[in-house]
């Protein structure tokens, strides 16, 4: 993860999402499963979501193609614990799909709250870890998020990460595309000064 900066709530967003959404709680304050079938209203704020957060999802900190990706409205705090956030703005991540449902009904590290440093990435292992100068008790939360969200335990994710490390090291993507794109991996190659010598690193020659 790397900040995520709150982005203001669409113009319209009290038309067509909080006021429709607290009509449907005033009959049902406390729906559960399939009792929120279509009152999805989350749904019609997705593409400016995808706008203003720059198609980021904000636990990978990796772009979500819009073609062939999936990106969601999570709710930070999960609507099945706190139905009266389920249609507010501020509650609202921009995430992909598969990590959206790994976080589910877990409380985790808020992207929000997050600083830069706090995550840290491995090279050439690609494995993230919490920074071991933080407090012991930071450090167990982004211990938690990590393995919430399997940003190591899966493999997909990790040759996610190891596919923009290659494609910048063999010069088929600059560093300012990384930064748009994959803004953690272009971070800590930048903060660990390894932006020049990551070929070497990854043992391209």
């Amino acid at each position: 993860m790397i900040p995520v900066n709150p982005q203001p709530e669409p113009p319209n967003f009290d038309a067509d999402v909080r006021q429709p959404g607290c009509a449907f709680l005033a009959t049902l304050p406390s729906p559960t499963g399939d009792e929120w079938r279509g009152r999805d209203y989350w749904r019609r704020v997705l593409k400016y979501a995808r706008q203003v957060y720059g198609g980021i999802c904000a636990y990978s900190a990796q772009w979500i193609p819009s073609v062939t990706g999936s990106d969601t409205i999570d709710h930070f705090l999960p609507k099945s614990q706190c139905p009266i956030l389920a249609y507010e703005w501020s509650n609202y991540r921009y995430s992909s799909l598969k990590l959206n449902s790994r976080k589910g009904h877990h409380l985790i590290l808020d992207p929000f709250r997050v600083q830069f440093g706090w995550f840290t990435l491995g090279f050439p292992s690609l494995l993230v870890k919490p920074d071991p100068g933080l407090p012991h008790n930071l450090q167990t939360e982004i211990r938690q998020a990590i393995g919430i969200l399997k940003l190591n335990d899966d493999e997909a994710c990790i040759e996610s990460r190891q596919s923009w490390v290659l494609d910048f090291c063999r010069g088929e993507i600059t560093f300012a595309f990384l930064q748009r794109k994959a803004p953690f991996i272009a971070n800590e190659l930048q903060r660990q000064g390894l932006v020049c010598t990551i070929r070497r690193v990854m043992g391209i020659v």
